[in-house]
């Protein structure tokens, strides 16, 4: 804990050799992203199947080694320093290595493709993503493509955190841009769904004025579409919605839309896979409204300086050529 670091030790970077050789090993690494996702030393030994004073110990010697306080207590818990924070944050990047390592060594061994993990926001994730997850499963069938769709929020802090190998969203407001590589690639367009048979949905274009007074489903606020569209409202002095349902779920909002009056903004790509044929029979179509819901250019992100797997890379160029 903090206080129990040697105060002599060189500070980390003053002696890269000296580092190498100082001790670090990879069950420290593991301990202290352990206790970065935790908040606590119990919960981070009990992940690591360790005992609670094992854990301790480990801190303690990585703290000596650095020579700085990695951890401080709370009154429940502890939270990493800016030190252990920088750490964790390269920790990461570390096992994600090792993680790959293992996993193209395992691939190369059993024959299989390798495995990808992508997160995308909605539009893209329909547009992009499945019809190249489509062509590449042609001719390389054992690929395990594992696809998360989220907000770009959730989708960059995931990718940080090594959970995907890049992912399909915008670079949010509260996170450094210089963490990422970026590569722009199209605009998301949105739409209203309603119910069939809406009291709007008579073929005329619906004005914003119309809309205000029934209820909606959004994502949490915050969220860019949800953004967009109060944006929308307040750039033409319409009062916002008050009646509103929040959900991150797509599935509650097919089934609030398609059962009452309510209004919910979705992904273009999206609402018209759902009004296709084979879709939910019928039970859910596209508002004509008189305005246009432009939401803000969507990117392929890379984590800064992470090389992606063969896996990745032949997903990641499958995706750009349904760009071009």
């Amino acid at each position: 804990m903090e206080g129990s670091y040697s105060q002599n030790r060189e500070l980390p970077g003053e002696d890269t050799e000296g580092l190498l050789r100082s001790g670090l090993k990879v069950s420290h690494m593991r301990m202290i992203v352990a206790v970065e996702d935790s908040g606590q030393i119990s919960a981070a030994a009990h992940m690591l199947n360790i005992s609670q004073p094992a854990a301790s110990r480990m801190i303690a010697e990585m703290e000596d080694i650095l020579g700085v306080p990695l951890c401080r207590r709370l009154p429940r818990g502890v939270e990493l320093t800016p030190f252990g924070a920088a750490l964790a944050r390269r920790a990461r990047t570390m096992l994600l290595e090792l993680r790959e390592v293992d996993r193209e060594i395992s691939d190369l061994r059993s024959g299989k493709g390798g495995a990808v993990f992508l997160g995308a926001v909605t539009a893209p994730a329909i547009g992009l993503a499945v019809p190249a997850i489509r062509r590449i499963r042609k001719k390389y069938p054992r690929i395990e493509i594992s696809v998360q769709v989220d907000t770009s929020g959730v989708l960059a802090r995931e990718l940080l955190a090594s959970r995907h190998d890049f992912i399909i969203a915008r670079i949010p407001d509260d996170l450094n841009p210089r963490l990422f590589e970026a590569r722009v690639i199209g605009i998301e367009k949105a739409c209203l769904i309603v119910r069939r048979g809406h009291p709007l949905a008579d073929g005329r274009a619906a004005e914003l004025e119309q809309l205000t007074n029934y209820d909606w489903v959004f994502q949490p606020g915050g969220s860019l579409l949800r953004r967009t569209i109060e944006t929308i409202f307040m750039s033409r002095n319409v009062p916002l919605p008050d009646r509103i349902l929040n959900t991150t779920s797509l599935l509650l909002t097919m089934v609030m839309v398609a059962q009452s009056d309510a209004i919910a903004p979705v992904a273009l790509d999206m609402a018209k896979f759902i009004n296709a044929e084979d879709g939910l029979d019928g039970a859910i179509e596209i508002l004509p409204i008189s305005f246009d819901i432009d939401v803000q250019p969507y990117s392929l992100i890379m984590a800064r300086n992470r090389a992606l797997s063969p896996a990745a890379k032949l997903l990641y160029d499958h995706i750009l050529e349904e760009i071009r």
